[in-house]
């Protein structure tokens, strides 16, 4: 019983932290201030989760997929990334047009006019608060939750899939959904939380450090 209050525990801080009311207290996103205190947020939830695994759960960081990397860590890292960005253009200059959707340009855009140092900010945290909480921790404990990994994937892809809504808006959804559904399935099929920070780094980077 105490194993699955942990769970359950880890998986609403995790999960549901991120989206918690107190982000509404928060300065507008359009002011500097305001960025900087949502990316602080995201940081707290992220060493909240990993104290949770060290010292609530008693576990090692290899419990939710965080091992020393390898070269394969960073071979299957750049085929991700390659993966991600192909199909993102793909996306913008087919999907977008043929299914009549608005793509979420003046989202990209706002980014894209903050410095270079607060993007860069932006996509490290990125890579590494939902990475975490929106793949390791979530496939591996709502896997041993309900029995099966596959539905702790399902759920950690809906869940990093709807955390984008607020920002991109529906349409957009199609963007995150495409990106979360191949982080997760590298993360299904290796089990290396390093290797997916690093193709979620350089997929982000590309679209918002470059140019």
């Amino acid at each position: 019983m105490r194993h699955r209050v942990l769970l359950i525990v880890g998986l609403l801080l995790a999960l549901g932290g991120p989206e918690l009311p107190v982000t509404a207290l928060f300065a507008s996103r359009s002011t500097m201030t305001g960025r900087l205190e949502v990316e602080a947020f995201f940081w707290l939830i992220t060493i909240l989760v990993i104290l949770h695994v060290l010292f609530i759960e008693r576990r090692t960081p290899s419990s939710i997929g965080l091992h020393r990397p390898t070269w394969k860590t960073f071979v299957f890292a750049i085929v991700a990334a390659v993966v991600l960005v192909a199909g993102i253009i793909m996306l913008f200059a087919v999907v977008f047009p043929a299914l009549h959707l608005k793509p979420p340009t003046e989202a990209i855009s706002s980014i894209k006019r903050t410095p270079f140092w607060f993007r860069l900010l932006l996509v490290t945290r990125a890579a590494v608060f939902e990475e975490i909480c929106y793949r390791g921790y979530p496939i591996e404990r709502a896997g041993e939750l309900f029995g099966q990994r596959w539905i702790g994937a399902v759920i950690a892809w809906a869940a990093f899939t709807l955390a984008h809504l607020a920002y991109w808006g529906w349409e957009a959804l199609i963007i995150p959904g495409f990106g979360g559904l191949v982080l997760t399935l590298l993360y299904f099929w290796r089990r290396d939380l390093i290797s997916n920070m690093i193709a979620h780094f350089l997929a982000d980077g590309s679209g918002f450090l470059l140019g």
